[in-house]
């Protein structure tokens, strides 16, 4: 493994892996290979607050800056609710959960798993009828540590990969019978 990758793992594992993208990059990874290269500061993620400010500053012996206030606010977004009286069912905002907190199916109520959101908030942009809102953890929840949050978030892009290659498939197999049927057609 090389000594950027080693950097990048090691930067990686002390972001908090909500893959919320307050920082303005795709994810916690790219935003890790982001201050690796130097391209990035290390105080542009709100859901890792000072405290992860202050151990990015340790790993990389760099100095510990306040949070950007363009990143946001270190305070808990909480979680994310779905009010089931405005749901559609449209299932827009469940490829943008990243962990894969929103339960539901197509024309059908949608619910979130308090226990698994990171409160990133990316449903709350999907949703076309506005019926999702951020509230309070219920007394005594805690936000998911960050190897959960990575491994559902892991999970959520397997899923994601399986779903486009199985609609390539599907895609190919129907452009494919198409094409014989085509010449199968006599002309004129």
């Amino acid at each position: 493994m090389s000594r950027r990758q080693d950097d990048v793992d090691a930067i990686d594992a002390l972001l908090p892996q909500t893959q919320c993208t307050r920082c303005t990059f795709e994810g916690c990874r790219p935003y890790a290979e982001a201050i690796a290269e130097g391209r990035a500061a290390i105080n542009r993620c709100p859901p890792g607050g000072s405290a992860g400010i202050a151990a990015l500053a340790q790993l990389l012996g760099r100095e510990i800056l306040p949070l950007d206030p363009a990143c946001g606010t270190e305070e808990d977004p909480g979680v994310a609710f779905i009010d089931a009286d405005e749901c559609i069912g449209c299932a827009r905002c469940l490829p943008a959960c990243p962990v894969d907190s929103i339960i539901g199916a197509q024309r059908h109520l949608h619910t979130v798993l308090e226990a698994a959101c990171t409160g990133c908030e990316l449903c709350i942009a999907a949703c076309p009828v506005d019926c999702i809102r951020m509230q309070p953890r219920t007394s005594g929840e805690c936000a998911p540590e960050p190897q959960q949050n990575r491994t559902r978030y892991h999970a959520h892009a397997a899923r994601l990969a399986r779903e486009a290659a199985k609609k390539a498939a599907l895609v190919a197999e129907r452009k494919a019978g198409a094409r014989s049927t085509a010449r199968m057609v006599p002309t004129g």
